[in-house]
Order: structure tokens, then C-alpha cells, then sequence
């Protein structure tokens, strides 16, 4: 797996400082790159309590990213995956410590206990009020002695945060971090292990399996299970959260839920899953944070779901604005309920109206592209993908079986109509253009019929949104010339000889500048006259055989 790094050594100092230099002013680093990597707030005044967290990188946004008014005082930070050293967190410590005193919010890992709590030690020998929270949210164990720390965490962060930066004091802010820590569940789920830079990518996984309760070091997960549909892997995390919070003895309040992208997961996936846990949901669900990249690990593809039970001071906590620009604001979900379609988009209902010469005329046009139909996919297959006459045949095969319901009598309404039926049945950017041509021409025919007008206003249309010219090797080549016929006072003989000559003159042409045939080598296009005009040219000979 290749990275976007110079060094893997020096991965961790040079996004710390890319945060730091994109902050406004926000953030500040101590100096002691590399062995001290600490993110602080550059305006903090040490008037309230402090909040700490912090650990391995690789964890992006979180921890410096959460740092800021609202959340975080200060992030320590170690290298990929490893526990900061007590050094780098009693300088944390020292930096934003003041009267009020700290707060330490740690991951359930035994490198974090064990340097932050020996800083915290250290700190308090200084005199410093310093108190420590441990958080282990994930429930993918059950009865788990020391259940890891997860995306839960941030929950806390978000809690403690509120509350320091109320003036709320130290005993306060660590018992409401308590009871947060207390009442997250949270559960991951991946169907890729992460790759760090420097170190050959492993994978664990078979092509269609899935690691239920994993943490975010890329540790194995709780148990492998068979890659299914994002309902049912959904299914699956819910049912260990809601499981977890009913042993808990809280099963009636409604919940905050993070959804939470390890790292590699496409938005649109992300967006799906959401949607997917939303629905697995028994419980009442008042608050969504995410779908996004909150604590991920590296590069994982994979999700995790954290559930928090809401009481009105949480739920304020929770909701209060913040600095960092990582976090995501909460959102009270909604069922989806549509408007109405509007009113124009409806298709015209048409009734069926008779004209004898208009109807044989579309008779006999539709008659002669299903009879070309061979002829015009082997021109195809020469220069195309060979379907050319396939597609005009099943167009005009679906128009002629609607004969009896189009409304003849009206030529605008009529060329609508068949504009209506080419978009839907006639596959392909011809189909569509066709549709485009039909619909200018309907729109500008009148009443008695000015019908060199409106096919004149039918090409400008195709030629502006298909982007093609006269001598671009389109049906235009063809098309132009017909009704170029037509403004001149030719007769519908004159407009079929136009346009068999204009795509006899496709053959040619030996650079296409649109449609399939661009793509083509010369040689290839050399003596083929194109299909589309082929199709055209069919058309008006009909057209001029019925008067």
C-alpha cells in the first residue's frame, strides 16, 4: 500500500503541524518535536478546568482535531497506534493546568493508563489538581474485564468540554465524565484491516467476510462473520449495543447515536450504513453525530456505532456549539416523506386525435427504420458498438404498437408525444436527442403547422445540448441538409435527396468529433457512411414515398 508521507518518522509531526497552521490562530504546539507532540489551545487562560486526552495517531480528527473551545484544552499525541510518553503528557498537563486543575480523559488501553497515570502522579507531586477518567465503551465482549476505548470517547470529550467551559469545577466535570463513560456502548465492524505507513499491509479478512467488534488499532475483531447486506451487518452492531445498555439496567431513555467512519469507507456507503443503523434501531433515537471520520483508524473500511442514553443535561451538553471544526454538530432524525412531484413535470395526457396523412407518414418512417434494422447495426458494428439499428427499430417497433393513442390531430401535441415515447423506450444519447429534437420542434410547429420552422428549431436545440456540428459525423449531416431542403421551398423529395446525399458524405469522413465513431480510428471510419444519418436518410425517403 503506498502513502501520501515523506518519512514514515516524521508522519505524525508534520500533520500536527499542518492542523496547527491551518487553525486561524486557534491552535498552538509545544516545542519538543518529536518526543513531545502536544496541540493546545493558543488562548487558553488556565481560569477553568482543563480537559486532556490524547494517544496514538492514526486516529484522525481525533485528538488534536478536538481541541478548541468547547472540547478539548490540549491533545498529547504519540506516534502511529503507540501511547504518548508520561513526559509529552505531563507536559500537556503543565501547559493548561491552573487552579481549577485537569481533567485526563483516557482510552481504555494499558499504554495510555499507564503513562497518563503516571504523569498524573507526577502532576499532582506539583502541586496540581489532576484527575483522571478511564472510558471503555466497547461492548463487542461481553462480561469484558477491561472493555477497549473507542469512538465513544468523544462523547466525553463533548460533556467534559461543555461543563469546564460552564465553570463548573473539577469534582463536577469528572463526575459527569464518569457517568458518560459509564453509559457509551459502541461497537466496530470492518471488512478491511488498516495499512501504516512503513510496514507491509496485512489482511486478514477473506473476500467476503466482515470483522465484528474490532478496536482502532487494527487489532483482530471479537469474531469474523460472512459479508452480507449493510441491513443485516447493521442488525448485527445494533443488536450488541442495545443488548449492552439493557445489562445496564437503561432501557427507556432515548438515545444519541455517533456513526463513526474508520477511515476508508466512500461517503455514499457511509450514507447507506447510516440509513441501515437508523432502521435496525428498537430504540428511540433523538440524536445522530455523523455519519463521518470522528476516530478512525488509518485507512480501515469499516464503521462504528456509539449509543449514548440522553437525560436533558447530556442531550444540552451535547448539542452546545464548539470550536473545533472536526466535530459534528447533533441531528434529530426525520422520516423521509416526499413532496409532490411538481405539477409540470406530469406527462401531458394526450388524447387520441385522428390524421390520416400524418398517421401514414409515421407509419411508413417507423416501418422503414425496423426494416433497416440489420443493415443499420452492421454499418454500426464497423465504426460503433453495432447497435444502432437495433435501437431505431425498438423505437419505432414501441411507437407503432402505439399508433391508436397518439394525438394526430395536433402537430404540436403530436410530436410531444413522440418525444414523451423516445426518452422512455429509446435507449442511448440518440434516443434521447431525438426526444430533445421532437420536443423543440413540438414546442415550435404552431397551428397550422410551420414545420420548417420547427425542425429547424429541433436541430438548433440538438446541436446546442448535444454539442455536434454538420460535418461532425452525426445523424446531423444528414438532418441539416433535409431541412435545409425544406426552408428553401423543397419538397419532402427534395429533404430525402438532402439528406441521402448529407450521409453518403459521412463515408468520407474520416474524423468524427462526436458519438462513438470519436473514438474510431480513421482507417476504420474510411468508406462507412455513419449509421445515425443512414437513419435519418431512411426516414425522409418514407417520409417523401408518402407524399
Amino acid at each position: 500500500m503506498n502513502h501520501f508521507i515523506n518519512d514514515p518518522g516524521s508522519v505524525v509531526t508534520e500533520a500536527i503541524d499542518a492542523e496547527v497552521s491551518l487553525s486561524n490562530g486557534a491552535l498552538a504546539r509545544l516545542d519538543g518535536f518529536p518526543a513531545i507532540k502536544v496541540v493546545v489551545r493558543a488562548d487558553w487562560d488556565r481560569s477553568k478546568v482543563a480537559v486532556v486526552s490524547g494517544g496514538g495517531a492514526g486516529h484522525e480528527p481525533s485528538h488534536a482535531g478536538f481541541v478548541g473551545d468547547g472540547m478539548l484544552t490540549a491533545a498529547v499525541c504519540g506516534d502511529i497506534f503507540a501511547s504518548p510518553s508520561v513526559d509529552a503528557v505531563l507536559a500537556g498537563i503543565l501547559a493548561v493546568t491552573g487552579a481549577p486543575g485537569c481533567l485526563l480523559v483516557v482510552k481504555n488501553y494499558t499504554g495510555d493508563r499507564l503513562n497518563f497515570g503516571l504523569a498524573a502522579e507526577k502532576a499532582r507531586a506539583l502541586g496540581l489538581a489532576v484527575e483522571m477518567v478511564v472510558v471503555g465503551d466497547d461492548v463487542a465482549i461481553e462480561d469484558a474485564p477491561r472493555p477497549r476505548g473507542i469512538a465513544g470517547t468523544l462523547f466525553v470529550h463533548k460533556v467534559a468540554g461543555h461543563l469546564a467551559r460552564a465553570g463548573a469545577s473539577l469534582a463536577e466535570v469528572k463526575a459527569a465524565a464518569e457517568r458518560v463513560a459509564g453509559s457509551a456502548a459502541s461497537i466496530g465492524l470492518s471488512m478491511s484491516s488498516c495499512s501504516i505507513p512503513g510496514r507491509a499491509a496485512e489482511s486478514r479478512m477473506g473476500a467476503n467476510e466482515v470483522e465484528l467488534g474490532l478496536g482502532i488499532h487494527g487489532e483482530p475483531g471479537a469474531k469474523l462473520v460472512p459479508l452480507r447486506p449493510v441491513n443485516e451487518l447493521a442488525a448485527l452492531m445494533v443488536a450488541c449495543v442495545e443488548r449492552a445498555l439493557e445489562t445496564r439496567g437503561d432501557a427507556r431513555a432515548p438515545l444519541a447515536l455517533l456513526v463513526n467512519d474508520l477511515g476508508g469507507v466512500p461517503p455514499i456507503e457511509l450514507a447507506v450504513a447510516t440509513k441501515a443503523l437508523l432502521g435496525a434501531m428498537k430504540r428511540d433515537v433523538a440524536l445522530v453525530f455523523g455519519p463521518g471520520r470522528l476516530m478512525t483508524s488509518l485507512d480501515m473500511k469499516g464503521i462504528s456505532l456509539s449509543a449514548l442514553p440522553l437525560d436533558a443535561d447530556i442531550e444540552r451538553a451535547l448539542l452546545s456549539d464548539v470550536g473545533p471544526r472536526a466535530w459534528l454538530s447533533g441531528r434529530r432524525p426525520q422520516a423521509v416523506t416526499p413532496i409532490a412531484l411538481p405539477s409540470a413535470l406530469r406527462r401531458a395526457e394526450h388524447r387520441p386525435s385522428a390524421n390520416a396523412p400524418r398517421r401514414a407518414a409515421l407509419e411508413r418512417a417507423c416501418e422503414a427504420l425496423v426494416g433497416k434494422q440489420a443493415e443499420l447495426d452492421a454499418l454500426d458494428a464497423k465504426v460503433g458498438d453495432g447497435d444502432t439499428g437495433t435501437t431505431f427499430a425498438t423505437a419505432a417497433r414501441a411507437v407503432l404498437g402505439d399508433l391508436d393513442s397518439l394525438p394526430f390531430a395536433t402537430a404540436g401535441d403530436l410530436l410531444q408525444a413522440l418525444s414523451e415515447r423516445l426518452a422512455r423506450v429509446m435507449g442511448g444519447s440518440s434516443g434521447i436527442l431525438l426526444a430533445i429534437f421532437a420536443a423543440a420542434a413540438g414546442a415550435r410547429v404552431g397551428e397550422p403547422p410551420e414545420w420548417a420552422a420547427a425542425l429547424r428549431e429541433g436541430v438548433r436545440r440538438v446541436e446546442e445540448y448535444g454539442g455536434a456540428r454538420e460535418g461532425d459525423r452525426t445523424m446531423l449531416d444528414a438532418l441539416i441538409p433535409a431541412v435545409a431542403a425544406l426552408e428553401s421551398g423543397g419538397d419532402l423529395g427534395a429533404a430525402a435527396k438532402a439528406a441521402s446525399d448529407g450521409a453518403a458524405r459521412t463515408a468520407s469522413m474520416t474524423a468524427a468529433r462526436a458519438g462513438r465513431s470519436s473514438y474510431v480510428r480513421e482507417d476504420a471510419l474510411r468508406g462507412v457512411p455513419d449509421p445515425g444519418a443512414a437513419a435519418v436518410a431512411a426516414v425522409f425517403e418514407a417520409l417523401a414515398k408518402t407524399g
